[in-house]
């Protein structure tokens, strides 16, 4: 499948999704069951295919860890700075985290497995871990900042470390690290449950997109699509070139870092303090905007890693 064909099934699927939410068929609990499809089947069964009987040295390189960490903090800052004097702490909190914090396991692994697949997927699978930890972690501080909201940031980190997609990605590094090699039925198994991963997960985020009151405050969504989309990218190619990464690890780091705003977003916005309207108006914008972006990101890195 081309890329192309993949961003338009992406994208149709997305369509699929809101349009069956729209009608009532993907109805809140029935959504909801298509999330638990993903994070607690589809995507720990992808994580793990990817990682374990592969070299440990060959999936957790240390110019991955590096720069998917600085990256992170680095654009962080960058939308600190860009978004320093919007109008309220609520928008003002919004428009920062959503700048940086990724869509990693929803559509990032899944796509990069299709896209890659192979090193490259095992990869992106230790992206996953790093980015969920380095950015909840942002996310809360920087909203509480922020906000002035309350919150235990431990509390927070203890919901990651239960996060079956990490349990499954540190259950594959330790498979990695001792030489497991798993019977050809359990990889071909694990490798067909992780195929759905993509659409279950598209259908789940499709009927979670919303703006039913319009775009909230346009020049601030065109502002965090602007640093998610284009400046993040940028950013990552750069760091990787720097750390004088591999064609693997470049793909990766970049590809993962190139994903629309993450939909959790909102859900920390709204416990947070944050301006949900804004969070739901910016996911959307980024997801749809993504399919052109991704494009780019892709044809790129074909031409700078090779």
């Amino acid at each position: 499948m081309s890329v192309a064909t993949q961003l338009g099934y992406m994208l149709v699927l997305l369509a699929v999704g809101v349009g069956a939410r729209a009608v009532g068929v993907l109805t809140p609990a029935r959504r909801d069951a298509l999330t638990s499809a993903a994070f607690y089947v589809a995507l720990p069964a992808l994580v793990f295919e990817s990682t374990v009987g592969r070299p440990l040295s060959e999936v957790l390189v240390w110019r991955l860890v590096v720069g998917v960490t600085v990256v992170l903090l680095a654009v962080a800052g960058v939308s600190w700075l860009v978004h320093r004097r919007r109008s309220t702490p609520a928008r003002r909190g919004v428009a920062v985290v959503q700048s940086y914090h990724c869509n990693l396991g929803f559509l990032g692994l899944p796509f990069v497995a299709a896209t890659f697949g192979g090193v490259t997927a095992g990869k992106a699978s230790v992206v996953l871990g790093i980015g969920s930890l380095v950015q909840v972690t942002l996310t809360v501080l920087l909203l509480t900042r922020i906000t002035s909201a309350d919150a235990d940031v431990t509390d927070e980190l203890r919901g990651v470390t239960h996060n079956p997609v990490l349990i499954a990605l540190g259950l594959g590094l330790v498979g990695a690290a001792v030489g497991v090699e798993l019977p050809a039925l359990a990889r071909d198994a694990l490798g067909f449950v992780g195929t759905f991963a993509l659409p279950i997960a598209l259908l789940a985020v499709g009927a979670s997109l919303t703006a039913e009151d319009g775009f909230v405050d346009p020049p601030t969504v065109g502002a965090v699509a602007a640093v998610k989309l284009l400046v993040m990218p940028v950013v990552a190619m750069a760091v990787f070139a720097v750390l004088a990464a591999s064609p693997t690890t470049v793909r990766a780091g970049v590809l993962m870092l190139a994903m629309p705003t993450a939909v959790s977003t909102y859900i920390y916005s709204s416990e947070l303090g944050g301006d949900g309207d804004l969070a739901s108006a910016t996911i959307l914008a980024t997801t749809v905007a993504a399919a052109a972006t991704l494009f780019g990101v892709v044809q790129l890195l074909g031409v700078v890693a090779h």
